[in-house]
């Protein structure tokens, strides 16, 4: 039996159980890719791809085993074990070293039972700041653990026995990171708000700014909302450089806020907050594909584009954030470049779209079809002549309609500042006081009714405004 049956057994299960298996070999070295990261997400990342990349499973999975046993997180350790032993049950790592487990295992039981004690005292003496460090301690541990839920509430309890507003913004920051390793954006999301709304000091701006546009892309992404979250991640500070990497790297930023720009902003957007943005030209240098791909965008170039993303989608298919969101961004990209190309013509043959787009023609034709009935393209299809022709608008009624609007707007605007003449002519006009203090007539007027207003020092009805008036003092019928 072949030593890849195992492995091709194994992506043949997943690819029946309908998850993405990608069969293609990425751009990146492995080893290099992971190296951009720090903490947990490394872990992370290499078990995703472990589960989705033939061509890297192995390697990805070794590489997590090593990490793993460099953690206290026996859990993730036995489930990357498991793995790797359904892929390469002959490889020499797929085996559970028992003794490393056990240590482990005893030291977290120990860790835990000391930290909880402790915390127990610092109650017991009513320290706050001995309890605060307390929670944050053991937040810590259960993190590195891989317990989220437990960090979760250790973080959150840390709420109350903050004192000062930089403790609070530890403690927000702490709770994003165990949130975003949750999957849990509405967390995001909130603890965004607060870190926004507490006070904060120059350099804490400086140094929160960046981690806070890049959580809050990641929370739009999550979500859908592609606008939000390109406009999150562009206007992203350059500064953020690896000081996030447990949660995401800037070369993220970069890919993540273009694929965004690309599927929900129009050429002017992309030109004005992307290209010409200097801050987030930083970023992109970071994957100059990306900014070719924007630049083939804008000037047009639309199968030159579509051609880059395609040859990177393997590797989006296997980033942890990106990977549900690639198809849909993929196809909100080519129907706007579809839309882009056949804005100029009012008709065009299947085969020039068919070869500026390298698709073949019948797979184009109903690919039309879908955006013509989502209303995506306002075009119909001649199947005998094999043309997109688009749809033709009666100009002259919509000239009469707009005419007939800005003749009905220039109407009353004419009369209202007739009305406004014979009020002042008549000594109907509301004056100030010269005294910023209200007068006794004022407050009197103020009063009656809660409706009347005072006019050249009379009371008059709040209803004064009615058509029989306006016409009596514009001459109206």
């Amino acid at each position: 039996m072949s030593s890849l049956d195992p492995l091709t057994a194994f992506f043949d299960a997943r690819a029946a159980s309908n998850n993405i298996v990608v069969t293609g070999t990425p751009h990146f070295d492995l080893e290099t890719y992971i190296s951009n990261y720090s903490g947990r997400t490394q872990v992370d990342r290499l078990l995703h791809i472990g589960q989705h990349s033939v061509p890297l499973s192995v390697e990805a999975l070794k590489f997590a085993i090593k990490y793993l046993k460099n953690s206290q997180d026996v859990h993730k350790y036995k489930q990357a074990i498991t793995l790797l032993k359904k892929i390469a049950p002959n490889d020499p790592d797929a085996k559970v070293d028992a003794d490393w487990v056990s240590r482990t295992a005893h030291k977290v039981e120990t860790e835990t039972a000391t930290m909880e004690a402790a915390l127990k005292s610092y109650k017991h003496n009513l320290i706050k700041e001995s309890i605060r460090m307390g929670h944050d301690d053991l937040g810590g541990h259960y993190y590195a653990c891989g317990d989220m839920q437990n960090a979760f509430k250790s973080y959150s309890r840390m709420r109350d026995y903050c004192t000062a507003p930089k403790h609070i913004l530890d403690m927000s920051m702490q709770i994003i990171r165990v949130a975003v390793e949750q999957g849990n954006y509405m967390a995001v999301q909130t603890q965004i708000g607060k870190i926004k709304a507490n006070q904060k000091t120059p350099e804490e701006e400086l140094l929160f700014a960046p981690k806070l546009a890049a959580a809050a892309g990641l929370s739009h992404l999550w979500s859908g909302q592609y606008q939000q979250a390109a406009k999150a991640f562009v206007d992203c500070p350059a500064a953020l450089g690896s000081t996030f990497n447990e949660v995401i790297s800037s070369n993220d930023v970069a890919v993540y806020g273009s694929l965004c720009a690309l599927a929900s902003m129009d050429r002017h957007q992309i030109k004005a907050e992307v290209l010409d943005n200097n801050n987030f030209r930083n970023f992109l240098e970071l994957e100059p594909h990306m900014r070719r791909a924007i630049s083939y965008f804008y000037n047009g170039k639309y199968s030159d584009c579509l051609q880059i993303l395609e040859d990177y989608k393997n590797d989006y298919l296997l980033d942890i954030h990106l990977q549900r969101h690639v198809k849909p961004l993929y196809q909100s990209i080519r129907s706007k470049s579809i839309v882009q190309y056949f804005i100029p013509f009012s008709c065009v043959t299947l085969s020039s779209m068919s070869t500026a787009f390298v698709v073949p023609e019948d797979q184009l034709e109903h690919e039309l079809v879908s955006m013509i009935k989502q209303g995506v393209i306002q075009a119909r299809i001649d199947t005998k002549n094999r043309l997109l022709v688009a749809k033709e608008t009666d100009l002259r009624s919509t000239v009469h309609r707009e005419a007939l609007a800005m003749a009905q707007n220039y109407e009353r605007s004419t009369r209202m500042k007739i009305v406004r003449a014979n009020l002042i002519r008549a000594g109907l006009d509301i004056k100030g006081p010269k005294n910023p203090v209200a007068t006794a007539g004022d407050v009197a007027a103020s009063a009656v009714g809660g409706q009347g207003h005072v006019l050249g020092g009379r009371q008059v009805s709040g209803g004064f405004m009615e058509a029989g008036f306006m016409n009596r003092f514009s001459g109206g019928n």
